[in-house]
């Protein structure tokens, strides 16, 4: 099929779920999206061995790309579905937990009442109450592309589905095995539900997006996940609005009064629990009171433990002078201008010494990327606090990132530990979605109108005059409207 074609077949089935669907109740729509996923779920686990042997074949392919060159290691990682403890199961269970979820759909976020009621005078009919009603609704057809990670294919397909929209999936020719053996089963396990087996789909070349990015008569958003030069390239190219993130510049900063453990757990947490993922940190922060408290050099000795290459400012690196082991030493160099711009995506940190919090947030508002950034201070306690005088407080309302932590690791951004089953991906754009996207992302609403009685409504009922109807404008209760 051309690519117009699976564009138009993705509307089509997009259409006729709406359609099928509108005919029950918000619950008994929900139960037949719900009875797809548990497909999906079934399906994958059946499969299991094959999409195995398939994800095998794709790290192996890989690993030669890499010998040669040609390749990251970085994006095998993110390529392989198994070694990683749990990673398989935390897939299956995202679908799970997705189906688990209150719809998304149908709800009532905002009602008022525009105008009240009046009863007949003279040749004009008694007209009811007009009444709005702002709803959420699915965004139509959604094109995600992403690189490496095969799992994306399940996760867009369960949050696609969940939440009323129609899906075409395209993953890099690295995953191509996996990603073959893993749309099988989706499409499989539609056929099996109520649901149109185009509502996903998947795609396998660079020329079918290229004309995709130009369906906007059938395609309603775009989605990408992976590199910065994919991001850039799909955000020059589509004719649709595009929903995403090109950077995971991830800054932590460690304010003065920050205790040497929590600081130190955390920041190792944030930069080695998975150096290639988005949300882990690629900046450290830290304040001039720690050069002579001792922690920076703590926290240094830690991160050259595990293997990280510390990229330091002149003032962080004098502070290690005659501190370090000659192993250790040849882990730290001279910081550049373009190491705080550098989203490493490996065992690299880039360092600098700060003064204030102020002069961090500056920092991070002109060189961070608007992902997740982290301050890390004294403990919090529950209790009243006056606003903008804490580190914390300033940090966090100065700081407009999709996501802004304290005291935890920058590795919370994500879907799943957000309680959202799982992610189409993080967006640091200033639309509706931002942060790890999930369910609520991944609609938009409409405005219902509902006017009773018998009388007709007509804005020209409210022109000034003898007879001018009055507004009301009253906050009604957020339900949604009998009709």
């Amino acid at each position: 099929m051309s690519a117009t074609d699976v564009a138009r077949q993705a509307r089509e089935a997009f259409d006729e779920t709406q359609t099928l669907l509108s005919m029950r109740g918000s619950e008994q729509a929900d139960a037949a999206r719900v009875k797809a996923l548990e497909c999906i779920r079934a399906a994958l686990e059946q499969a299991r061995d094959e999409i195995q042997a398939a994800n095998q074949r794709d790290v192996a392919e890989a690993n030669e790309l890499v010998a040669v060159g040609k390749l990251s290691k970085q994006l095998v990682s993110r390529l392989d579905l198994f070694s990683k403890p749990g990673k398989w199961e935390s897939m299956l269970q995202g679908v799970s937990d997705v189906a688990r979820l209150p719809s998304p759909l149908d709800v009532c976020t905002r009602a008022t009442r525009l105008a009240d009621g009046e009863p007949a005078t003279g040749a004009r009919a008694a007209t009811g109450p007009l009444d709005l009603y702002r709803v959420t609704c699915p965004i139509g057809v959604l094109l995600c592309i992403f690189e490496a990670r095969p799992e994306v294919i399940v996760n867009i397909a369960s949050l696609a589905i969940k939440s009323g929209n129609a899906a075409i999936l395209k993953g890099g020719k690295e995953s191509k095995h996996s990603a073959a053996v893993l749309s099988r089963c989706i499409s499989t396990a539609l056929e099996q539900s109520e649901l149109p087996r185009y509502l996903v789909q998947s795609v396998q070349s660079r020329d079918e997006i290229q004309a995709l990015l130009h369906e906007e008569r059938y395609i309603d958003m775009v989605i990408p996940r992976g590199s910065n030069a994919l991001v850039k390239s799909i955000r020059q190219e589509a004719r649709m609005p595009v929903m995403g993130h090109a950077d995971g510049l991830c800054a932590a900063y460690v304010h003065e009064d920050a205790p040497e453990r929590l600081a130190v757990e955390t920041v190792l947490d944030a930069k080695l629990d998975y150096p290639s993922a988005c949300n882990a940190i690629e900046t450290l922060l830290v304040h001039r009171h720690h050069c002579t408290s001792g922690l920076w050099c703590t926290l240094a000795h830690a991160l050259l433990a595990a293997g990280v290459r510390l990229h330091c400012d002149d003032e962080s690196r004098a502070c290690l002078d005659g501190a370090l082991s000659d192993a250790e030493r040849s882990l730290v160099c001279a910081a550049t201008p373009e190491d705080f711009d550098t989203e490493f995506l490996d065992l690299d940190l880039a360092v600098r010494i700060v003064g204030s919090v102020d002069e961090a947030v500056q920092h991070i508002q002109q060189h961070g990327s608007g992902h997740t950034d982290v301050i890390l201070c004294k403990p919090l306690h529950e209790g009243a606090a006056t606003p903008g005088t804490s580190a914390a407080d300033i940090f966090t309302r100065s700081i407009s990132s999709s996501s802004v932590f304290v005291n935890a690791s920058s590795r919370f951004a994500d879907g799943f530990r957000f309680g959202y089953g799982t992610e189409v991906g993080i967006s640091t754009g200033r639309t509706h979605a931002r942060g790890p996207v999930g369910l609520e992302g991944l609609v938009i609403y409409k405005y219902v109108l509902r006017s009773s009685g018998d009388g007709a409504q007509t804005a020209g009922a409210f022109a000034p005059g003898e007879h001018q109807r009055a507004w009301s404008h009253r906050a009604l209760d957020n339900v949604y409207p009998t009709l």
